[in-house]
């Protein structure tokens, strides 16, 4: 065999394949296609159907629960505005009950429970929805307290104003309308918020104080007020007739109007508050309505005055007028002139040396 005849048998010549062509589905393949699908959602609809039942249960009662609660909260504080216009009504109770602090404290309140409630019912059909669908809920519960803590650090301020808020609300510390000293402060109060309240002072500026700085209150309008009025009479005043007059003066203030009103005791005359060498001090007290116990002293001292002018009592401090004392004579404090003074004078030639001797010739 020649070579030229064995290179082709032993090594042909490469040639290119033939390339496939992509196979079309047929219908039988389409039909078992179809099939297969058919079957898994005839295997599965079951499930499906009762977590979808399941999460339309949790929705439905989440909703008709909400609503429920908020509308007992809304009729639990539309009650308590009424039972704070009923007491308006009557005599003692519109003293101590202001609507727009009652009306006020009722809406922080409701509002409060209302989005506690929201969130709570809302949060916890969350976590139900979820857990239908079998998914883990602890890395998400983890999660979320991480990131509570952060934002509570953060905002540490924030949650410690409004908790501030929510307490003093709940415990009615002070309202609108009261006149609180809150440290940072003093004032009227004219609005209360779950964050800031607002103060009017006596310029009448306004401050806002946050609840979380306030580390006490004094509440000037709860209870009652006391109205002291010191009166200063000299020394060698009669004591008896004194208290005469301060008793007259207290018994007629109790019996006349308004005052009858704003007193809740007699005006009492509790005595001798101190005794000094060319003074004497003595105290006139009584409990009055809150906040109008400046107007009750305006008052008494307007009184006192008046009723110790009528009976000659002087009050330390130029209370009664003094006659008219003659002007001092100008000269009554110069010495007389000496008779020094003239150089002619019989002393003043007496007291002169005499002239030395004449010595010219």
């Amino acid at each position: 065999m020649s070579l030229s005849a064995a290179l082709p048998a032993a090594d042909p010549s490469p040639t290119p394949a033939e390339s496939e062509t992509p196979r079309v589905p047929s219908l039988q393949d389409a039909q078992e296609s179809a099939t297969s699908a058919a079957g898994w959602v005839e295997e599965n609809w079951s499930t499906w159907l009762a977590i979808g039942l399941r999460v339309l249960l949790i929705v439905v009662i989440a909703a008709v629960l909400r609503v429920l609660v908020r509308r007992a909260i809304t009729k639990l504080v539309d009650r308590m505005s009424r039972t704070g216009q009923a007491m308006e009504g009557g005599g003692l109770g519109g003293l101590l009950v202001n609507a727009e602090r009652r009306r006020q404290r009722s809406m922080a309140i409701g509002s409060v429970l209302r989005s506690v409630a929201s969130f709570l019912i809302v949060g916890t059909a969350a976590l139900m929805v979820l857990g239908t669908f079998q998914i883990n809920l602890a890395p998400l519960l983890a999660s979320a307290g991480v990131a509570g803590v952060a934002i509570g650090f953060g905002a540490r301020n924030l949650v410690t104003d409004f908790l501030s808020g929510v307490f003093m609300i709940l415990e009615d510390q002070y309202g609108v309308g009261d006149t609180v000293d809150a440290g940072v402060a003093t004032g009227e109060v004219i609005e209360v918020g779950l964050r800031v309240t607002k103060l009017r002072g006596e310029n009448g500026e306004i401050w806002y104080v946050r609840n979380g700085e306030v580390k006490r209150i004094g509440n000037l309008s709860q209870g009652w007020a006391t109205a002291n009025v010191d009166v200063t009479v000299r020394s060698d005043e009669d004591l008896d007739r004194v208290k005469a007059v301060l008793s007259d003066v207290a018994e007629r203030t109790s019996k006349e109007e308004p005052w009858n009103e704003l007193l809740w005791s007699p005006v009492e005359v509790l005595g001798l508050d101190s005794v000094l060498l060319d003074s004497m001090v003595v105290r006139v007290s009584a409990k009055t309505m809150p906040g109008k116990s400046l107007t009750v002293e305006r008052e008494l001292r307007w009184r006192i005055k008046r009723a110790f002018d009528a009976n000659g009592i002087r009050i330390v401090g130029g209370a009664t007028a003094t006659e008219d004392a003659p002007a001092p004579d100008p000269t009554a404090g110069m010495a007389a002139p000496s008779a020094y003074a003239s150089s002619v004078s019989p002393q003043s030639m007496a007291a002169s040396p005499l002239p030395g001797p004449n010595t010219t010739k």
